[in-house]
């Protein structure tokens, strides 16, 4: 394969989610396996809902995945090279003005249907004369404009479905420019494709009727290229079988981020839900990579259950070393020598990022300490050994411990464990003595 060029290609009009990332991620993943390259093109020529803040939204949610484009171009920064293929397709007499009204349009489809006919566009407006344009323009009304679809089948060889094909006699000529003049989707994203030089489309199975219209604009646009080949993976939907939507905010990655989740939590599962991949926890967007397969993906729909994010959360975080972390930490203000024998020690033991803190706090700061057994405490204390001290303390003190009391088992570890740290569980205390001292210890132990 010649190193493949994909796009994602999402429009600002909200903040994007699980499912939007989804199809980020496939193509991301698919040009980072087979060293190619990612497009960030924005589906911004709905100028009256596409705002530049929600552009930005969408960039730092991306980054935050760890997805990082190669370029990033606005359609509507580009409406001169639409123009140019809205004048050959107008040139070839593929692209016709239509005046019907939305109102005149519900009401022919509405008498197909009981007529038993496809809702289908019926091409009336081919019929009109020079004439009969200027006088509905006289009227007052301006053409939108449709894309005259050659009859027959246009198949394709998509890499998740295998062989696919649409009749074009079950569609209607689609418009690709409105009464005012902007852009639909379909027009820009052809244009784009061959100018870009895209080899692969990845997206959702909701866009496969989508791949014929774009398949005959391929074909008419640029007919000595061969078109992209097609992927169209299963979607997202939530825990209940509900769709996802950017208007209503479901699963968007910002709420995620702002409850704790990991990002590599969230790409491994929006990744690897609906596949015949076991979800599991990564370490970079690169090992995701590697096991990504687009031959792995499922025709069913993926549920996506929010739950399992935090269990994998934990399970990302249990991963990480210190030097995948450090800037983060550094952020928290978790440094110093003590920062990564404490993240080491804590990561297996942490449901969110921000919890190293506590742990921080259990071996620097001041403590709510649980003395169930003064007597035992107090003995123990007397045994603690003296500093310098490293993991064989804890064996060697509780060792000295057994042999003094006859305690063993949660009789002997479990007070030491509520008077040094104030939890019930944690992290291997062989790994935290060492950081909270022999100063601290001792006045946790004795009250």
């Amino acid at each position: 394969m010649t190193s493949p060029i994909v796009r994602f290609a999402p429009s600002p009009t909200g903040r994007i989610h699980i499912g939007n990332a989804r199809v980020a991620l496939f193509n991301y993943l698919f040009s980072a396996t087979n060293h190619g390259r990612f497009i960030l093109r924005f589906d911004d020529t709905d100028f009256a809902r596409s705002t530049e803040e929600f552009a930005r939204a969408i960039e730092v949610d991306l980054a935050w995945l760890g997805i990082v484009p190669h370029e990033t171009f606005r359609q509507s920064q580009r409406v001169a090279l639409y123009d140019a293929a809205a004048a050959k397709l107008r040139e070839a007499g593929r692209l016709y003005p239509c005046y019907e009204t939305p109102e005149e349009l519900e009401k022919r489809r509405k008498m197909q249907q009981a007529r038993g006919l496809p809702p289908v566009y019926d091409r009336a407006a081919l019929k009109l004369t020079g004439a009969d344009r200027e006088r509905l323009e006289a009227e007052g009304r301006h053409p939108h404009w449709r894309f005259k679809l050659e009859p027959g089948v246009v198949e394709w060889s998509d890499l998740i479905r295998g062989p696919s094909h649409i009749d074009c006699a079950a569609l209607s000529d689609p418009v690709l420019i409105r009464e005012d003049g902007s852009f639909l989707y379909t027009l820009p994203s052809v244009a784009d494709d061959i100018d870009m030089k895209i080899t692969h489309v990845i997206r959702g199975e909701d866009h496969v009727t989508n791949t014929a219209v774009q398949l005959q604009l391929f074909a008419a646009l640029a007919p000595q290229a061969p078109p992209p080949v097609f992927a169209h993976h299963n979607l997202l939907i939530g825990a209940s079988g509900e769709g996802l939507s950017k208007r209503t905010g479901s699963l968007s990655l910002a709420s995620l981020r702002d409850e704790g989740y990991e990002a590599l939590a969230v790409a491994a599962l929006a990744t690897l839900t609906g596949s015949s991949d076991n979800v599991h926890a990564v370490r970079s967007l690169g090992d995701l990579a590697r096991s990504f397969d687009l031959a792995h993906v499922s025709r069913n729909p993926a549920r996506f259950d929010p739950d399992d994010l935090s269990t994998l959360t934990h399970r990302t975080l249990a991963l990480l070393e210190f030097e995948d972390v450090r800037e983060r930490l550094a952020a928290l203000d978790v440094v110093g020598h003590k920062a990564e024998p404490l993240w080491r020690a804590a990561r297996g033991n942490i449901w969110t990022f921000d919890d190293i803190l506590k742990w921080r706090r259990v071996v620097d700061g001041e403590i709510d300490a649980v003395r169930e057994d003064p007597a035992f405490l107090a003995e123990a204390a007397a045994l603690l050994p003296e500093e310098p001290w490293d993991e064989n303390t804890w064996a060697a003190w509780t060792g000295d411990l057994k042999t003094a009391t006859g305690r063993k088992g949660k009789t002997l570890f479990h007070p030491l464990r509520l008077a040094l740290t104030g939890e019930q569980s944690g992290p291997e205390l062989a790994a935290l003595l060492p950081l909270i001292g022999r100063a601290k210890a001792l006045a946790r132990l004795a009250g």
